[in-house]
């Protein structure tokens, strides 16, 4: 069974979740928050395995939750629930730790694959997608010299196998340009996710974009 918490400050979208989701197999809805202390209260009590966060919610918006949750031991996966997916929000909650956001507009097996999606350990987000919120975001803005100093924790490989990720390489197709076996990679993808801290590859295509080790507008399937 997967457990999913529902945070949202509207009564009737929360209700109209709940029924979506307890209609489907292996999905139950342990908790409702209808604003961001709330969701993080309510997590921390009943653990869920997924979260399902508003953006925009009164006494704590759905980014500061989100931070605070993935700054949790154990933090659940999170899914940012938007009405525009052109809205800076959605970026700064990815940053903040969100594993991937819906519009809210998304049909009922779109959610409910999302949130397999995500409790799997699989990326939400096509790279593609990733990758444009990510430019927008920084398009005027310099690498962090901080977040570079961090990579110095990774080999060489490691910081290409990072690079290849930010690229939005499929783990078959870093295998392939690396001429290497899809299970070494995934050690690979282990060990950097591990060093950086990171908590999946949606973290780790930010911390390429934000520490300059991809440049903002080159092309996604440039080589590195």
């Amino acid at each position: 069974m997967i457990r999913i918490l529902i945070a949202d400050d509207q009564d009737l979208v929360r209700a109209g979740l709940r029924m979506i989701l307890e209609a489907a197999d292996e999905l139950e809805v342990v908790a409702e928050a209808h604003d961001g202390e709330a969701a993080v209260e309510l997590a921390l009590l009943h653990a869920p395995d997924v979260v399902l966060m508003d953006l925009r919610m009164p006494r704590c918006d759905g980014i500061q939750a989100t931070r605070k949750l993935a700054a949790t031991t154990s933090a659940p996966k999170i899914i940012v629930l938007t009405t525009f997916d052109t809205d800076d929000n959605v970026y700064d909650a990815l940053a903040a730790g969100a594993s991937g956001f819906l519009l809210k507009t998304a049909p009922p097996t779109r959610l409910i694959d999302a949130i397999r999606c995500v409790h799997s350990g699989e990326a939400l987000l096509a790279p593609s997608v990733t990758q444009r919120l990510i430019q927008q975001h920084l398009t005027h803005s310099r690498p962090d010299p901080l977040l570079a100093e961090r990579l110095d924790v990774l080999t060489d490989r490691e910081r290409e196998v990072l690079t290849l990720i930010g690229r939005g390489r499929s783990n078959t197709e870093i295998a392939q340009q690396l001429v290497v076996s899809e299970a070494t990679v995934k050690t690979h993808i282990n060990h950097v996710l591990g060093k950086l801290e990171l908590r999946d590859r949606v973290q780790a295509v930010v911390l390429a974009y934000e520490s300059g080790l991809i440049t903002v507008g080159a092309p996604p399937g440039q080589a590195p």
